[in-house]
C-alpha cells in the first residue's frame, strides 16, 4: 500500500500542518496495520446478504480485523487521525458518521420498522437492521462515541453485538476509556456486557499528549471581547471557526437527571449560546455542570451589563462562571463591559466579585492551557 495513515500523518509533520507526536504516529501505525489487513476483507469471506446468514455460499472461518476504539481528552487528534484512516482504507463499502447522528438515524429506522405489520407483535427490529448495516458497510467509522441515556445504552449493546457477529469491523473515538461509558447512568449494569464486547472487539489506544491542540489554538488570542457589537460578534464567529474548524454548528441536547438541557449550537465539543440561552432560562446548578463537563469550550454572546433588576440572571451567571472553572472549561464571550464593571447592584455584589476576578483568571494562558475535567 502507497498511501496509508502514517505515510499521509508523517507528510503533514513534514509539511509543518502538524506538530510531532510519538502517541499520534503511534496511532497512525495501528491505523495503517488495520488498512493493511482490511485489504481484500470481506464479511463472511465475500458471502453477501442471504446468503451469509443462512451459511451459504464460499466458506471463509478467518475472523475479522480488530477494530480500533481511540480514546483520550479534546483536542487530541482523534477526528484527524480518524480522517486519514477513512480517506485511504481500502475498503469499498465504508461508512463514516458521527456517533450522535448514527444514533438518531438508528432511533428513527427503529421507529419506521415498528410501524409495519411484521413489528406490530413487539417484533424485534434490530437483528434486521444489523443485517442491513452489515450488508452495506464493511468498515463502519463512527466518531465521538458517547452514550447518554438508558434507551441508547440499551440499543447499542445489541446492536454492536449483532454487527460484530457479522463480521463489521469498527473504528470509533470517544473522549472516554470504555469504562467511563454511561458511568453513572440509570441501569448502567445492563450497559456493562457492550463495554466488554468493545473490550473484546477493538483494540484500545489512549490518545494521550501534553499538548491539547484545540484549546492551543485560543493560545495568544483574546477571549473576553467587549463592548459589545459587530466586532465582538465577528470575534466570536472568529473563535468559532478557528476551535472547530469551521463546522457547521448542529443544535444539540444534554440530558440532566432526565430532562432536556439544549445546546443551541455545537461542535467537536464546543458550545455556543447566547446569555439568554443559559441564565434568563430555568438552568440551576446541575445543568450548568452537566454543560461543563460535556463541552471543552463554551462560547457565550451578549452578556450585558447586569444590575439588581437583573439579579436572578445575575445570580445563574455567577452559578454558571464556577461550573466552568471547576472544569477548565475555556470561556470565550462577548459582555458589555469589563469583569469589574458587569454587575453593579449591592445585593449579590460580594458573590459576583468573585466571578469577575474568575473571568480575568480565565483569560489568562496558564488557564487555557489546563487540562479540561469532562
Amino acid at each position: 500500500m502507497t498511501d496509508t495513515p502514517v505515510q499521509r500523518y508523517r507528510a503533514a509533520v513534514a509539511s509543518g500542518e502538524l506538530k510531532p507526536d510519538p502517541i499520534q504516529e503511534l496511532a497512525a501505525e495501528k491505523l495503517a496495520s488495520l488498512a493493511h489487513a482490511l485489504a481484500g476483507y470481506s464479511p463472511g469471506g465475500g458471502k453477501k446478504g442471504w446468503m451469509a446468514r443462512f451459511g451459504l455460499g464460499a466458506k471463509n472461518d478467518a475472523p475479522p480485523p480488530q477494530g480500533l476504539y481511540l480514546y483520550g481528552g479534546v483536542g487530541r487528534g482523534k477526528s484527524m487521525l480518524m480522517n486519514l484512516f477513512f480517506d485511504t482504507a481500502p475498503v469499498e463499502k465504508k461508512e463514516r458518521v458521527h456517533f450522535h447522528a448514527f444514533m438518531r438515524d438508528i432511533h428513527a429506522e427503529i421507529h419506521r420498522r415498528r410501524q409495519l405489520p411484521m413489528y406490530q407483535d413487539e417484533g424485534d427490529p434490530i437483528p434486521g437492521m444489523a443485517d442491513g448495516i452489515a450488508d452495506n458497510t464493511t468498515l463502519l467509522c463512527l466518531d465521538e462515541m458517547e452514550i447518554r441515556d438508558i434507551a441508547d445504552a440499551m440499543i447499542v449493546g445489541r446492536l454492536f453485538q449483532k454487527l460484530f457477529e457479522r463480521g463489521v469491523v469498527v473504528v470509533t473515538t470517544s473522549n472516554r476509556h470504555p469504562d467511563d461509558l454511561y458511568k453513572h447512568g440509570l441501569q448502567r449494569d445492563r450497559f456493562l456486557p457492550f463495554i466488554a464486547i468493545i473490550k473484546e472487539k477493538l483494540d484500545l489506544l489512549e490518545l494521550e499528549s501534553a499538548q491539547d491542540y484545540r484549546l492551543g489554538r485560543l493560545a495568544g488570542q483574546t477571549v473576553y471581547h467587549t463592548p459589545l457589537g459587530p466586532a465582538a460578534d465577528a470575534a466570536l464567529e472568529a473563535a468559532w471557526s478557528r476551535l472547530t474548524d469551521d463546522a457547521k454548528p448542529e443544535a444539540d441536547f444534554i440530558l440532566v437527571h432526565g430532562r432536556r438541557v439544549e445546546i443551541p449550537a455545537s461542535a467537536h465539543h464546543v458550545a455556543r449560546f447566547s446569555f439568554d440561552d443559559l441564565c434568563r432560562t430555568a438552568l440551576g446548578p446541575t445543568d450548568y455542570l452537566a454543560i461543563a463537563a460535556q463541552f471543552s469550550t463554551v462560547i457565550i454572546a451578549d452578556i450585558p451589563a447586569m444590575s439588581e433588576e437583573l439579579k436572578d440572571a445575575a445570580r445563574r451567571f455567577v452559578t454558571l462562571i464556577d461550573a466552568l472553572y471547576e472544569h477548565r472549561t475555556a470561556l470565550v464571550c462577548a459582555a458589555a463591559a469589563a469583569p469589574h464593571e458587569l454587575y453593579t447592584g449591592s445585593e449579590g455584589g460580594f458573590e459576583f466579585a468573585r466571578t469577575a476576578s474568575r473571568l480575568i483568571e480565565m483569560q489568562a494562558a496558564d488557564y487555557i492551557r489546563q487540562r479540561h475535567l469532562g
